[in-house]
């Protein structure tokens, strides 16, 4: 498939002039709902965040009324800039240890099916807070036996002693984001580094073989075709089992802008390539995000959800 090139950078100035005009196929429906209303009054009540309420994510109402949401752990300041996130970033507050505790309380209230346990950066701890996502998992099955976890981890700066903490939890699915293409890195996300991305993600499946791996892509930042299964060849030479690939929506004008819209041909180009090249799940739409069907991709895999809980692992 041929695809435009693009430029080598990409800024806010370069694209003020061209505003790109929303296919018909991205319809992004604004939650609501009682299952929604309530979960959101439970969510203030326990003094929580989520990723999906704090990324405004185009799936939440979808997600929640299934039985899966994210949580957002170790405050909602992140110390890092990357100019597609919405969430807020700056000095982080003090670490609030009872946050695990509460998280697992609120699964346990929504009894949830699948919980994903995200945060933001924590630069300012050599152990990049993973103590509180091995201590969160490891109280959701106390109080919840059944339900699996899914945690979306920080890089930590590459640290295999952080990333151990939370593998030794055993979590059913360990999840880091690539995000996008090493060209654009820096532009995109500027403290974070390629290699810390390797590092955590091949590292995880060496410590643990029978956990799954995960990453996600964005597209529409100025990568081309060609980069995208570049990066999805690396990922797997990580062991990375499950992929994300869903189009980059500008959260406001102060955020990076778009290079273009993909196709829902060139999704499903994207879909086929990566389960060619050995993934075992691949999810490839305009609106997919990091936990879309993510219970279904635990039921259907992990061989650590069977141990714990006697279900049959199935295929996609």
């Amino acid at each position: 498939m041929t695809v435009t090139p693009t430029r080598d950078r990409v800024t806010p100035e370069t694209l003020e002039s061209r505003p790109l005009r929303r296919p018909e196929w991205i319809k992004v429906r604004a939650p609501s709902g009682e299952t929604y209303e309530r979960l959101q009054t439970l969510m203030r009540s326990k003094s929580l965040h989520t990723v999906c309420e704090e990324a405004m994510c185009p799936n939440m109402g979808e997600c929640w009324g299934s039985g899966t949401a994210t949580f957002l752990m170790l405050g909602d300041v992140c110390t890092r800039t990357c100019g597609f996130c919405d969430i807020k970033h700056g000095k982080p507050t003090l670490m609030d240890w009872g946050e695990a505790e509460r998280v697992a309380q609120a699964v346990k209230s929504m009894n949830l099916k699948h919980a994903v346990i995200t945060s933001v950066n924590r630069d300012d701890r050599r152990d990049g807070g993973s103590p509180i996502f091995a201590k969160v998992i490891r109280r959701i099955r106390e109080v919840l036996p059944g339900c699996s976890i899914e945690v979306l981890i920080p890089d930590f700066k590459g640290s295999l002693e952080a990333l151990k903490i939370v593998m030794d939890a055993r979590p059913e699915i360990l999840n880091h984001n690539v995000e996008t293409v090493p060209r654009l890195f820096k532009q995109v996300q500027p403290q974070d580094n390629y290699d810390w991305a390797a590092a955590t993600l091949s590292n995880a499946k060496k410590l643990d073989p029978e956990v799954l791996t995960k990453s996600g892509i964005m597209l529409g930042l100025g990568e081309t075709m060609d980069e995208v299964k570049a990066v999805m060849r690396d990922q797997r030479s990580w062991g990375v089992d499950i992929l994300t690939i869903g189009q980059y929506l500008q959260p406001s004008k102060k955020h990076l802008p778009m290079d273009r819209y993909y196709t829902l041909e060139e999704f499903v180009e994207l879909k086929r390539y990566g389960l060619e090249i050995g993934f075992k799940w691949v999810e490839s739409a305009p609106l997919v995000r990091s936990s879309y069907h993510a219970a279904e991709q635990v039921r259907a895999l992990s061989i650590v959800h069977r141990k714990l809980y006697g279900e049959t692992v199935g295929s996609n």
